[in-house]
């Protein structure tokens, strides 16, 4: 173990290989062994062996009698599936080994912060936070001082990512103060880090940075320079460079970025700088040369079957190495948005909002974006600046539309109103309140899997309401986002971005009635939908009108059948529909939107559990509340239900957006099915079935067209 410690894992492994013949028939050091090589085998990413190695550890100890020897190896389980990009898995084995681990508060505390470590790594820091906000307090209970630094270091780091700098400076600031009173001096500058770049995200407007913050993010850099932290270095210099740009400090700027113009820098900083000189030079046209180089060497670096090393070997080494490599061809790719936006030429701005898409989701093809006959709509922004592209036929023209955060304002008034119709509010609610389904009481240490359900009602909401369609917020935000587009008839693909991915679309005035498609990217061409796939229908526990809905998407198409609401039998059905129904109370987590589910007969089918899926069917019709919601870190992504089954292949999912009455489903979904049933696709199907029986809430996700 202290060989892991010191970072010599390729040692670790075999100094325990080569003492496992000596041990004789010690269980207890033969399990300690398996760990200590399982733990070394995650950061060389043999991951394959590593879970070998922490399974036969558990079973032998769990064997001769050593709990707590068991529990160490059944938890390093999903830290080390998380690490390997399985999140299905790692979610699987937490709530396996977190029930194992009760009980043990500290080591289940521990494990939590493991694996919030991976998270973070593979993206998911809203679940990481969840995970890290139980643990530090436990930790600090039983005054264990080195580990509760250490979470609450990584707490900070995920605080700043979920958009909450306030927070991430005070628990940084304390982490800080822990670290130094330890004499861990070393480990002092992460934190410093975060405190600048908390106070940065603060600054309102940008430009007006204080002079000393910049004064200390020069230092701060230099500190993890000579600290052993050079992969931070780089990345806060080049944030302090483009800052001091920003603040038209031509020579701060130059002399910042000009340093991380060595061969020692990463590839993708190193271009990253270069392109930010060019542009500050007024040479754009070499900016975008760098820039394009950068994506490149990314690309060529990051890939499978690329040789290990190509240009810095460190990229296709340790995890957290390689997640730095992806921020930083993320961040190169917004350049080049930025630097397309400056222009104004439509087709470039486009390209680059798909290639950053596409470096965010982890496709690293790198393709241009496919532009069929279909009406695109891609919106976009830099700052609060709002932009939309609009590509139809042969031309590809940008538009700037407003302000960012009013048009956020306006999106979270529409919803509130349509969730006081559709619930029947007569109290204010907060936005994310799901009705009677409530989010998982991750705060009481239940963990994912394990959310709290108050008594369900008859219907996926509470019943009719008096509130009408806030129509008046509709048709100014129409105003504002659609109606200066000149935008051609027939379908139309909608691209968000951020919190624009939670608007219920196909109500606004100039949509409705229209098919409409919202997509994380430009997508692909749609595959046709065939009228004679097999439609299967499942119908959720406690629903008064779900049973009747089920029996009519049956009785509406030929091949059709109704299963029970299991979920052994829903996870069979995605093997073989062409259509799967699905009428069931919905519930969306916005912290930890991997936890969001679909309530049925034996508990909630949960998104994670999606994502293991070996196949899809080409159809979703999610008929539950806020199915169709996500969580958009970032633009390219969309985590959610819905977005968990287009991860997995479907081409196209139907899903609520706000609760839904369970009578109005029933209506709804009856005409939309016997629309899908003659031939239309179910982007059509879902707008004729909406404008005939205006009934509002659900909205199609993928390529409905």
């Amino acid at each position: 173990m202290p060989l892991v410690l010191l970072g010599r894992h390729t040692e670790a492994v075999e100094r325990c290989t080569t003492a496992f013949p000596a041990l004789g028939d010690d269980p207890r050091c033969h399990a300690g062994g398996l760990l200590s090589r399982g733990l070394a085998y995650v950061f060389l990413e043999r991951f394959g062996e590593a879970a070998a190695d922490f399974t036969r550890s558990a079973g032998i100890a769990r064997s001769s009698g050593f709990t707590h020897l068991a529990m160490l190896a059944e938890g390093n389980l999903p830290f080390a599936a998380a690490r390997r990009g399985d999140i299905p898995a790692a979610f699987a084995s937490y709530q396996a080994a977190e029930h194992s681990l009760v009980g043990y508060p500290e080591r289940l505390a521990a494990m939590r912060v493991d694996f919030a470590q991976a998270l973070v790594e593979a993206r998911l820091p809203n679940e990481a936070r969840a995970l890290l906000e139980q643990a530090v307090p436990v930790l600090a209970a039983s005054n264990a001082q080195v580990a509760l630094s250490d979470a609450r270091l990584l707490l900070a780091q995920v605080e700043l990512l979920t958009g909450d700098p306030y927070q991430a400076e005070q628990t940084a600031q304390t982490t800080h103060t822990e670290l130094l009173t330890q004499s861990r001096a070393r480990w002092a500058p992460l934190a410093t880090e975060i405190i600048l770049r908390a106070r940065l995200a603060q600054s309102d407007p940008p430009h007006l940075v204080p002079a000393d913050l910049l004064t200390d993010l020069y230092a701060c850099a230099d500190e993890l320079a000579t600290t052993g932290w050079p992969t931070q270095a780089d990345s806060l210099r080049l944030l302090a460079g483009r800052t001091a740009k920003h603040l038209k400090d031509r020579a701060a700027a130059t002399t910042q970025l000009s340093r991380l113009l060595t061969p020692r820098t990463r590839p993708i900083v190193r271009h990253h700088a270069q392109a930010v000189l060019h542009h500050l030079n007024g040479n754009d046209t070499a900016s975008m040369a760098s820039v394009e180089a950068g994506i490149a060497t990314f690309l060529e670096t990051i890939s499978p079957t690329s040789a290990q090393g190509i240009e810095h070997p460190m990229i296709m080494g340790a995890a957290e190495i390689r997640a730095h490599a992806i921020r930083g061809a993320e961040q190169l790719a917004a350049f080049g948005l930025k630097l397309a936006l400056s222009r104004g030429n439509g087709h470039g701005v486009l390209a680059w909002a798909e290639r950053w898409r596409a470096v965010v989701r982890g496709d690293f093809n790198d393709g241009a974006p496919t532009i069929g006959p279909t009406c695109l709509v891609e919106f976009v922004r830099h700052e609060d600046d709002l932009f939309a592209v609009v590509a139809q036929h042969d031309t590809c023209e940008l538009h700037k539309i407003g302000s960012y955060s009013d048009i956020t304002e306006a999106t979270i008034r529409i919803r509130y109103q349509l969730r006081r119709r559709n619930l029947r509010d007569t109290e204010p609610r907060s936005e994310h309140d799901t009705g009677r389904d409530t989010e998982p009481n991750i705060e009481r240490g239940t963990g994912p899997g394990t959310g709290r359900k108050t008594e369900p009602g008859t219907g996926r909401g509470t019943g009719p309401g008096t509130e009408s369609i806030p129509e008046a917020d509709l048709a100014a935000l129409d105003a504002l986002l659609m109606r200066s587009l000149r935008l051609n008839l027939g379908p139309i693909t909608i691209v968000p971005t951020g919190s624009l991915h939670t608007l219920p679309w196909p109500l606004l005035p100039s949509l409705r009635g229209r098919p409409v498609s919202v997509h994380s990217h430009a997508g692909e061409p749609p595959a046709a939908h065939k009228t004679d796939a097999l439609v299967i229908a499942v119908a959720g526990p406690e629903l008064e009108y779900a049973k009747a809905e089920v029996q009519r998407v049956v009785e509406t198409h030929k091949n059709a059948t109704a299963i029970p609401a299991t979920k052994k039998s829903v996870i069979e059905a995605l093997e073989s529909a062409g259509v799967l129904h699905i009428a069931a109370h919905g519930m969306f987590s916005p912290r930890s939107p991997m936890l969001s589910n679909i309530t049925l007969d034996d508990g909630p089918l949960m998104a994670y559990e999606i994502l293991r899926a070996n196949r899809m069917p080409p159809v979703v019709v999610l008929s539950a509340c806020e199915a169709g919601m996500a969580h958009a870190p970032m633009d390219g992504v969309t985590w959610g239900l819905a977005g968990a089954f287009l991860e997995r292949g479907a081409r196209c999912v139907i899903a609520g957006v706000v609760p839904v009455r369970d009578e109005e489903a029933l209506v709804l979904m009856s005409r939309f099915h016997e629309l899908l049933a003659v031939g239309h696709t179910p982007a059509e199907a879902l707008a004729r079935a909406t404008h005939e029986t205006n009934i509002p809430g659900f909205a199609c996700f993928g390529s409905g067209d």
